[in-house]
């Protein structure tokens, strides 16, 4: 009887070690593919708010760290995009807190004159049929940003038409499109300022 315990016991050990073993395997060999895939996604939508002719480093090599307001909560990611070494422009994480179902995370891009170069929502919780027209496989709503520029805090064109802005509402929904509005051009107006923060910005992974 102790005998036939102690066989299945070990039978049951080798079986765990080798499952184990083979999850570990499996794991590693498929972990590289699972960040460059990620890598390739996220380069598609970077290329969406970054023309790719506008610089020639590798954007997302160059991340950094920033704690700002007029991006949000929190800290948030920043890409600088450079030109034969010198940065021309930048990809910013950034969010508008007062979405109509709360927060929206959006994905701008920048030059540091004040012109946004595109513009993608990246997460949302806003109602169907309504506020989500903030999506671009809803509506082209999102890429009228493209080529607008910001000329200072008190630029009256950046609000949506309701308010006296050149952007569109949505019929029934003004509070989404008003939140996207003022959280890109928060985020424009600061991209303005990072070429003389970026000595001081702390790089992403350290």
């Amino acid at each position: 009887m102790l005998k036939t315990i102690r066989k299945h016991g070990i039978t049951l050990a080798l079986f765990a070690a080798g499952s184990t073993g083979l999850t570990a395997a499996i794991n590693l060999m498929t972990k590289t593919t699972i960040a460059e895939q990620a890598a390739i996604q996220q380069k598609a939508l970077f290329d969406q708010v970054l023309p790719a002719d506008r610089y020639n480093n590798q954007l997302q090599n160059s991340c950094y760290w920033v704690n700002a307001p007029e991006l949000g909560k929190g800290e948030h990611r920043v890409y600088i995009a450079e030109r034969d070494g010198i940065p021309v422009a930048a990809v910013l994480e950034a969010t508008a807190p007062d979405g109509y179902s709360g927060a929206i995370q959006l994905l701008v891009g920048a030059d540091f004159s004040g012109t946004i170069l595109g513009t993608r929502v990246t997460e949302h919780h806003e109602t169907p049929g309504l506020g989500d027209k903030i999506e671009l496989r809803l509506s082209d709503w999102i890429t009228h940003f493209s080529g607008k520029k910001i000329s200072g805090e008190s630029d009256d064109h950046w609000a949506v038409k309701k308010d006296g802005g050149d952007f569109d509402q949505f019929t029934g929904a003004t509070i989404t499109p008003r939140a996207v509005v003022n959280a890109v051009k928060r985020a424009g107006l600061y991209a303005q300022t990072l070429p003389a923060q970026l000595p001081q910005l702390a790089v992403c992974g350290e």
